[in-house]
C-alpha cells in the first residue's frame, strides 16, 4: 500500500534520537540511540552531527561521551529538526510539477499544498519540552540490547 506522506529514514532519526536525547539524564551516545531506535550507526552518526552543525546538540568525546541538547527543550520545534535535515519546507503547486497546465483548476484541488501547510503547522506546534516523558533510557538501553521491543 503507498503512503500519500512519508518521513525520510534521516527525519524519522532525527525526530527519535532528539527526543531520546531530550529525556536522557546523561549523554546519551551512538551507539545506544541505534539501538533503541533500530538504526544504522553510521546514519545516526550523520544525523546527529548535522544537528550539531545546526547548533541544536552538542557532543562531547570519551567514554562517557555523546550527545546533549545545546538548546532547551521549549526551544527546538519538531520543524526545526525536520528543515534542518530535509530543507525548509515549500509551499507546493503542482503534484505533477507540470508548467504548462491544460486545465483551469487543479484537479486534485490544491490538497497537496493544503496538507504540506498543515504537516509543517503541526511539526511547528511540537516542540521537545512536549515530548518530555518519563522515559527509563536505561531501561530502553538494556532492553534494545536484549532484543526485547517494549520495557514494563
Amino acid at each position: 500500500m503507498s503512503k500519500i506522506i512519508a518521513l525520510s529514514e534521516a527525519a524519522s532519526i532525527g525526530i527519535h534520537s532528539m527526543i531520546l536525547i531530550t529525556n536522557s539524564k546523561e549523554n546519551i551516545n551512538v551507539a545506544h540511540i541505534a539501538e533503541i531506535t533500530k538504526s544504522s550507526s553510521h546514519h545516526v552518526a550523520k544525523v546527529l552531527q548535522r544537528m550539531v552543525k545546526e547548533g541544536f546538540l552538542k557532543s562531547n568525546r570519551g567514554p562517557n561521551g555523546g550527545f546533549q541538547l545545546r538548546k532547551q527543550p521549549e526551544d527546538i520545534s519538531l520543524l526545526d529538526i525536520f528543515e534542518a535535515i530535509e530543507g525548509k519546507i515549500q509551499e507546493s503547486g503542482c503534484l505533477s510539477d507540470n508548467p504548462l497546465c491544460p486545465f483551469d483548476k487543479c484537479l486534485m484541488g490544491n490538497i497537496i499544498n493544503r496538507m504540506t501547510m498543515e504537516f509543517r503547522d503541526y511539526l511547528e506546534s511540537q516542540k521537545l519540552s512536549d515530548y518530555k516523558l518519563k522515559l527509563d533510557i536505561a531501561a530502553l538501553i538494556i532492553a534494545a540490547e536484549a532484543g526485547v521491543n517494549e520495557v514494563a
